[in-house]
């Protein structure tokens, strides 16, 4: 199995963070959110997973790529990078990895991590993983007939026809044939909107006879922004809870109150600090005479006489703040 991964949008409701660091590769819980989509995937297969593929802009940098192909040999899988050049949409981002699109094919946007107890059939042609949302409008939708098929796919309706939102994560079984209705499009200049649309060519591919199925996840996890990436990473140290180790051993705790969940990184110091809960201390911070809570705070930050939650600190910050709401890029200074 290969997976493919479109991450080529610059984040701009990101900023500043994505000024210096591209925003799947943003750390929550410790790891970039491209690992846990990573990981989110491979944890829904048996099968091997040969090839993960990075669609980025080329803007992202040499360091960024470097990170990237260490995430997938994490999984074992060999990391290639491809880039999109042009924003035309997620079909063509798609096809920008067009090499990598064969045999069985993951996709998965780098901006959704998903809570899900499901493992995926791969005798199916095609499943599209959906969410019930209360407003379908700002949402592509799926139809789905008695038996579990997809008859329809429709592009945020103006009238309800269905509360099963597309996150942006599919398997096919055929990755040559989604290469083939996907270069179709290209070939006829079938847009959407100005974009080329992977919709477009599924509905080729139904017309066709290719049955796709939809699976539901439990819980679909966003981080377009601050506010719903400080929320994904409440959820997912509580999801993780147990399951993964969230405080390094190599951390210092002095005279400090850590309530949890935390996340607690390689060679923090924490010193007559409350931390938490859902705090996220990345490695080799220091955080003294302080409240954090609801907060990242990046690599080599640190936070001093301050109160501080909802906020995301990138790396480098140097924050003594008043309490507030904050967000700083990297190499900040806060008084």
């Amino acid at each position: 199995m290969n997976i493919i991964i479109p991450m080529a949008g610059m984040g701009k409701r990101m900023r500043p963070h994505t000024v210096t660091t591209p925003k799947p590769l943003i750390p929550i819980a410790g790891k970039p959110m491209v690992h846990r989509i990573v990981e989110d995937i491979v944890n829904t297969t048996d099968q091997k997973v040969d090839e993960i593929a990075f669609i980025i802009s080329r803007v992202f940098g040499e360091e960024a790529e470097k990170n990237l192909i260490a995430v997938a040999e994490k999984f074992g899988a060999k990391g290639k990078i491809f880039y999109q050049d042009t924003p035309l949409g997620t079909a063509h981002a798609i096809l920008c990895a067009q090499e990598c699109l064969n045999g069985n094919v993951f996709i998965a946007f780098a901006d959704t991590l998903f809570k899900a107890a499901f493992s995926i059939d791969t005798h199916k042609d095609a499943i599209i993983w959906t969410q019930k949302v209360s407003d379908p409008s700002a949402f592509g939708v799926v139809k789905m007939n008695e038996e579990g098929i997809i008859t329809e796919f429709v592009e945020k309706p103006t009238e309800f026809v269905s509360d099963l939102a597309i996150i942006g994560v599919y398997y096919f079984k055929d990755g040559e044939n989604l290469k083939q209705e996907l270069q179709y499009l290209l070939d006829n200049d079938i847009k959407m909107k100005g974009e080329f649309q992977i919709t477009d060519a599924m509905e080729n591919m139904k017309q066709k006879g290719v049955k796709f199925y939809s699976d539901q996840v439990e819980e679909w996890l966003d981080c377009g922004n601050k506010d719903a990436t400080l929320y994904t990473l409440e959820r997912v140290l509580e999801i993780k809870k147990g399951t993964e180790s969230m405080r390094h051993s190599s951390a210092i705790i002095e005279n400090s109150t850590i309530i949890e969940p935390c996340f607690i990184g390689e060679n923090v110091h924490v010193k007559n600090a409350v931390v938490g809960p859902y705090a996220s201390l990345e490695a080799n911070s220091i955080v003294e005479n302080a409240i954090v809570s609801n907060s990242i705070v990046g690599d080599h930050s640190t936070v001093k006489n301050s109160v501080i939650k909802n906020s995301l600190l990138g790396n480098y910050v140097n924050c003594q703040s008043k309490p507030e709401e904050l967000s700083l890029g990297d190499y900040s200074f806060k008084l």
